[in-house]
């Protein structure tokens, strides 16, 4: 089941934490840090609008909430946007896994996270385990619905 948007504290999270545009994750990773209460969350958007892909994306869930950070830069109102976790990890776990990946990987950028290998493939990627691959194909299914709908209404 699809959580609510809550487009209101989306933008006033965004605004206090300075949130940029094409930068998802980071956003995330600053709201969630910022926001008691909440969780980190990876996976995959879609919007109704063309191109019809799902895009990897990142958000904060607050309870039964999705508080996206980056809404503002969405141009899209919570009635064009479906959310699809491929998974979520509390503040603790996120601040762990960052300074993991930063004392083994110093050189590369921390996120997104995709948890352990084994990994799947996805699209023409591979990235995350089992749980990515089904937000995913969740999120293409998504996709091809919306599609679907357009081209009949046209």
């Amino acid at each position: 089941m699809n959580k609510i948007l809550d487009e209101e504290l989306s933008i006033t999270i965004a605004e206090s934490i300075k949130s940029k545009a094409k930068k998802p994750f980071d956003n995330a990773y600053k709201a969630a840090i910022a926001t008691e209460g909440a969780k980190y969350v990876q996976g995959f958007l879609v919007c109704e609008s063309k191109p019809y892909k799902p895009l990897e994306h990142s958000w904060i869930q607050i309870e039964d909430k999705i508080v996206d950070p980056n809404l503002p830069y969405l141009h899209k109102n919570d009635q064009q946007l479906w959310y699809f976790t491929a998974h979520s990890l509390s503040v603790k776990q996120l601040k762990a896994v960052i300074e993991e990946s930063k004392e083994d990987y110093p050189e590369d950028d921390p996120l997104p996270i995709y948890g352990d290998a084994p990994y799947e493939y996805y699209g023409d990627v591979m990235l995350g385990g089992q749980e990515y691959l089904a937000a995913y194909q969740a999120a293409e299914a998504k996709c091809k619905e919306i599609q679907t709908l357009k081209a009949q209404n046209n």
